[in-house]
């Protein structure tokens, strides 16, 4: 599993954040899609990694501007933290 985290500028709002999260899952269909106006990131956990290019291009044809794109293996925990 990979996590790609994507720090996007011009969130403003919970609806902003669905608004992200909804374009996301249409274009890469990811395990998990996750975005915070107030952190101004979109975490999205997937089975592999993925195109930065179709990310940004997906993201910002909405109005929104991504600044950063980071992507790294990720373990999911188990109960209490535990693997």
């Amino acid at each position: 599993m990979i996590k790609t985290t994507l720090k996007i500028e011009g969130m403003m709002c919970g609806m902003c954040e669905a608004h992200v999260n909804d374009a996301i899952r249409a274009a890469v269909s990811p395990q998990k899609v996750n975005s915070s106006h107030k952190k101004g990131i979109t975490e999205i956990i997937s089975d592999k990694e993925l195109d930065a290019a179709l990310l940004r291009e997906t993201v910002e044809k909405d109005g929104y501007k991504v600044l950063d794109i980071k992507s790294e293996p990720y373990e999911k925990k188990g109960f209490f933290g535990r693997k």
